[in-house]
């Protein structure tokens, strides 16, 4: 498939955050886009503000008329179901449908791609690597699953040449992509609805690491069973960061490279996980040729990726801190960051489960990581694409907790029930839809203060 010789791009699911930044790269290149969600949201209305006609109603009349012809590409996400009338329209007069998947590996075959694969890390490493890239004055478009802070936005630059993707687990979507450089973050067990087991995932992973023939081009962490160049904190590895120290809330460290130590990074980005999101991509950059001058302002004035431990409140008096963590690794990445900035203070964390199924998967290991907060409000499980499971609720997961201070609380009570808690350091933590209810949050708790 020939992208040059497509003149209108189609999107079903055009909202999702991975949808977007592929709406958002067809007109940068200049292509007519529409599309289609089941819902207005912030990134629906920036993309209709960029002038690309949105609408609502799953209605083939509300097509564009211009894009009944045959050098339309129709992009579709997992989440639309197989019923949708506009999607069988395509489907029923032979147009390229495609999966996003599909198409950012057609992309990616055509551009020198850096894929950043793992379980946990993507879109915080792909981010520092397209901001290093687009600072460094690459020619660089970077897809990131997250509105990244410097540019308020899910896509970085408008590069032809030069790609970053994350390289998704989920459906087997990486073995779409065609990277020149990549690296993996981590391998846990997730998406056990999809895989079945956690072996079937390190398959998987093992099959996207074979797509990177010369292993000096990948980049791993230590523990990894895959061949590669090692990255690590505080340990021995090819990349290594090391003399850690915090100023000013931020890191300061150093990095051993095969041929040169890069002294006195900063890094605002709290958590060990993040240092090692920050390694990876600096080494990614480092192999690619970036100037290290560029590589260390880059690291500097990156400022994160929204809903990644954002900071919605910090004052003396009240910390609010909002996170995406919706596995049992994630959260301790945010239990491990907040005790390290925060020590001897009380933390509260608000908690929505994302998916029955990941609930029954990691039940256990869920509990252990909750309750090592000081206290916990659990909100009912987010079902997403999923039906109600027998049993699995978040009532039979606060009963596995051994932190007695705990409860759970509907949505409704919820900015009342954060109010009552005398903890200084508030983490809203999920998946789902609690992202929707943090500004109405940082509200009440502002008006406190």
């Amino acid at each position: 498939m020939n992208l040059n010789q497509i003149h209108n791009v189609y999107f079903i699911g055009i909202g999702g955050i991975g949808m977007s930044n592929l709406a958002r790269y067809f007109k940068n290149l200049g292509k007519s886009v529409s599309g289609y969600d089941k819902t207005p949201s912030a990134l629906t209305s920036e993309l209709i503000e960029s002038g690309i006609p949105i609408h609502f109603e799953d209605s083939i009349d509300a097509i564009p008329k211009d894009f009944y012809i045959e050098n339309t590409l129709v992009v579709i996400t997992p989440a639309v179901p197989k019923t949708h009338s506009e999607w069988n329209y395509f489907l029923e007069r032979d147009f390229q449908v495609k999966k996003r998947a599909e198409v950012l590996g057609i992309i990616t075959k055509d551009t020198f791609c850096f894929a950043v694969a793992g379980t946990h890390g993507k879109t915080t490493t792909s981010g520092i690597l397209g901001h290093i890239l687009q600072e460094s004055g690459a020619d660089v478009t970077a897809f990131i699953g997250g509105i990244v802070e410097n540019y308020n936005s899910n896509l970085i630059g408008s590069g032809k040449t030069v790609t970053v993707v994350e390289a998704d687990e989920f459906d087997r979507s990486f073995l779409h992509l065609h990277p020149n450089i990549a690296c993996i973050t981590s391998m846990d067990a997730d998406h056990l609805d999809i895989y079945g087991t956690s072996e079937a995932i390190e398959e998987s992973f093992l099959e996207f690491a074979s797509k990177i023939e010369d292993k000096s081009n990948l980049f791993i962490t230590k523990e990894l069973p895959i061949e590669g160049v090692t990255c690590a904190v505080n340990e021995d590895a090819v990349f290594k960061a090391f003399n850690v120290r915090i100023e000013n809330a931020s890191y300061v460290f150093d990095v051993q490279t095969p041929t040169e130590v890069i002294k006195d990074l900063h890094f605002g980005l709290p958590g060990r996980h993040n240092l090692m999101n920050a390694l990876m991509a600096i080494a990614m950059a480092k192999l690619f040729g970036t100037p290290t001058d560029a590589i260390a302002k880059a690291i500097t004035s990156f400022k994160g990726i929204k809903r990644r431990f954002s900071y919605q409140i910090k004052t003396e008096a009240k910390v609010y801190i909002d996170d995406y963590a919706h596995h049992p690794t994630e959260i301790n990445a945010v239990h491990q960051a907040v005790r390290e900035l925060y020590p001897n203070q009380k933390v509260l964390a608000v908690f929505q489960p994302h998916l029955f199924s990941r609930t029954r998967d990691f039940a256990d290991d869920f509990a252990k990581s909750l309750s090592a907060f000081d206290a916990i409000i659990l909100l009912d499980i987010y079902p997403a694409r999923e039906l109600p499971m027998e049993g699995i609720n978040s009532q039979w997961l606060m009963d596995k907790m051994t932190n007695n201070n705990k409860k759970i609380v509907n949505k409704g009570d919820l900015i009342e029930t954060i109010l009552a808690s005398d903890a200084s350091i508030i983490v809203t933590i999920g998946a789902g839809d609690i992202g929707e209810l943090v500004p109405s949050i940082k509200k009440a708790i502002n008006e406190t203060l």
